[in-house]
């Protein structure tokens, strides 16, 4: 554990906006957790990568810095692995790592940044597929009994780019590791718009997963801005969901209005092609804009401030 006084956070977020904390402790193992000092919600922070964070203000309290290490297969379970992964570690050198053991199941969830710990939280996802197809579940400290909880995918309430860390049990639980289901067999997904293309095939024979994750890796360097060029979150938007008879009832004034069917008699629209259509792509505040590679994007071009962007 590492225990900082005074600590500025800019260099802790990738909008890289600047902010600082009362203090900041870095918490490094399992261990640590339990010399931690109580967790108030009002005055302290849980920060992973910084990724999607956006700090208007400095944070009063203490920052729990998450860096707890660690990725192992821990069993097997027929055509599937078992992976165990500490919440401190980099989701993308994850996925990368779990081609490199000849598993599949997250390599469209490639290049997202951010850490292991944060994926459930937000029940990451990106070209046709979420955290919720894998995710077996998690351990936590839950700070309001100062004690340690499993919790399987179920108690977890993943939903689309939302949780029970979310919702309502926000601020409760420290994730210090997520368990994971990976397929020994490649199952490709590659319904999501111009992988195929990208990929450059018609047919999924002889596909790698190792090939899905290095087309979605060019598709999002190509489509993203360098969070290391132009500070940002990535896509900062979530894409609406609105029922059937809505979806037709806007086709009939918006042709071209774009739409993926999604669960339960819901439709998905592209929020980039609403902000497109509202003439927001590329404008600019200061040096906060509205990416113009890609409209989902907020951007620091240089010295945005929090309130700012």
């Amino acid at each position: 554990m590492k225990v900082v006084e005074r600590p500025s956070l800019k260099g802790m977020n990738s909008f890289g906006t600047e902010a600082g904390a009362g203090l900041l402790i870095v918490i490094e193992s399992e261990e640590d957790v339990l010399s931690l000092p109580a967790f108030d919600p009002a005055r302290d922070l849980v920060l992973g990568g910084g990724s999607n964070v956006l700090f208007v203000t400095d944070v009063p309290g203490t920052v729990f810095h998450n860096c707890i290490p660690g990725r192992s297969v821990t069993g097997e379970d027929g055509d599937f692995a078992r992976v165990e992964v500490g919440a401190g570690e980099d989701w993308h050198r994850l996925v990368r790592w779990t081609l490199d053991q000849g598993l599949s199941g997250v390599e469209n969830l490639s290049l997202i940044p951010g850490r292991a710990g944060a994926a459930p939280i937000q029940n990451i996802g990106a070209y046709g597929v979420e955290l919720a197809s894998v995710l077996r579940g998690v351990t936590a400290w839950d700070w309001q009994r100062a004690a340690w909880v499993n919790l399987d995918k179920a108690a977890c309430g993943l939903a689309y780019r939302d949780s029970l860390f979310k919702s309502s049990a926000a601020d409760r639980y420290l994730i210090t590791s997520i368990q994971l289901n990976l397929d020994r067999h490649f199952r490709p997904r590659l319904e999501y718009a111009g992988l195929l293309e990208e990929l450059g095939v018609t047919a999924i024979d002889g596909i790698t997963a190792r090939d899905v994750s290095d087309a979605v890796i060019r598709l999002r360097r190509r489509k993203l801005p360098d969070p290391t060029q132009h500070g940002n979150a990535g896509s900062f938007f979530k894409n609406p969901l609105i029922d059937r008879d809505r979806l037709e009832s806007l086709r009939a004034a918006f042709p071209a209005l774009p739409a993926w069917p999604d669960t339960d008699g819901f439709c998905k629209l592209s929020a980039a092609w609403l902000i497109e259509q509202c003439g927001f792509k590329g404008q600019r505040r200061g040096q906060a804009a509205v990416s113009e590679e890609h409209a989902l994007v907020l951007v620091n071009l240089g010295h945005a401030s929090g309130r700012d962007i």
